[in-house]
């Protein structure tokens, strides 16, 4: 098969792009080449897709000479997917659009699914998402619409939550094998019983291009099964144990302080991702819903899930070999100052 992915040099994008080469299809990714070259293997397009804004023109028009099996899309910005759908909705057999789970307007009930959750409203234009929360989400609701329209009977969405695991640049997951890999006193948000997902990537990465291949359709929320918020950092805290990166293999026993989430919003310690936040953790009851999706028709579709422990083990040695840096979560003096204020005896 012949593919193109848009993007193709960083984290899901390029995971998604070695699964089909691996498989041997034909690979071509366009991306503006700032991030580095796709995989090795396949063909790079140079383009920048907020200025080659005529379908008919440019970049969009050696493409359209071309037939394709199929498209495999990550971008955010309506203009962005609206413009290589008028260049190349003829010429495309199936179209697959990663978005998010920030399309929906109502998180706060847990287990909801595609079919009974509300959308935001989608964008009428390209928002700037810097200042406004939702703005994300209204975009990528547009970005799908669009897709929905011109590939009727021919796509397939994908909403995935938190995707972690090797390449990861947010930092949220990484932050955990990172942390927990020091030992010691680990300060982690009450409840114990919090629900939480994520997906490693490549697990993601897998899926999307089998279903490509199947030219599947329909609309996926892409996470694994929720589990306890204790249960994921005790798998985390036992996978990591095993690998004692250099300078930690004399660590000592995680113990995790449970904190009460008002005490920690009191000393100024951020929900969800950043500076100063503790990953995944998300007190609001309003975003209940974000954190336990029901995934049981993604499973039905085949998706395949690797331990946690695996994703745990992987990230840790991609963040040991100085391949990413942290980018949230409280630093070491920031945690022992927290843990100080909460009175925990050492």
């Amino acid at each position: 098969m012949k593919f193109l992915i848009f993007g193709g040099s960083v984290f899901l994008s390029r995971h998604v792009a070695e699964v089909a080469l691996a498989r041997g299809h034909k690979v071509v990714c366009l991306s503006r080449g700032d991030s580095g070259a796709p995989p090795k293997g396949a063909h790079h397009i140079v383009a920048d897709r907020s200025e080659e804004t005529d379908p008919r023109a440019g970049t969009w028009t050696g493409l359209a000479s071309h037939e394709w099996d199929a498209v495999i899309d990550v971008a955010r910005t309506p203009s962005w997917v609206e413009t290589a759908l008028a260049a190349l909705k003829g010429q495309v057999a199936h179209w697959t659009f990663v978005s998010t789970i920030n399309v929906y307007s109502d998180l706060s009930v847990a287990g909801g699914t595609p079919k009974d959750t509300p959308l935001h409203e989608p964008a009428p234009g390209d928002l700037d998402d810097s200042g406004d929360s939702t703005a994300y989400g209204r975009n990528k609701v547009a970005c799908e619409q669009a897709v929905q329209r011109e590939m009727e009977g021919r796509c397939l969405i994908a909403r995935p939550g938190l995707i972690a695991g090797p390449g990861d640049p947010s930092g949220r997951y990484t932050y955990w094998p990172e942390r927990l890999s020091r030992g010691g006193r680990v300060l982690v948000p009450e409840p114990a019983d919090a629900p939480t997902q994520l997906i490693d990537v490549r697990d993601l990465a897998e899926w999307l291009v089998t279903k490509a291949e199947e030219r599947a359709t329909g609309t996926f929320d892409t996470v694994r099964p929720a589990m306890p918020f204790h249960q994921f950092l005790e798998e985390t805290a036992a996978a990591v144990a095993e690998l004692a990166p250099d300078g930690r293999e004399d660590a000592p026993p995680v113990r995790f302080v449970w904190a009460d989430p008002d005490e920690l919003l009191a000393l100024d310690v951020r929900p969800w991702s950043g500076p100063r936040s503790l990953p995944l953790w998300l007190p609001d009851p309003e975003y209940a819903g974000m954190r336990a999706r029901d995934v049981s028709a993604t499973l039905a579709a085949g998706l395949a899930l690797r331990p946690l422990a695996e994703t745990a083990r992987d990230t840790l040695r991609w963040i040991s070999e100085g391949s990413g840096t942290r980018k949230a979560g409280l630093t070491w003096s920031e945690e022992q100052d927290v843990l100080s204020s909460l009175n925990d005896p050492v």
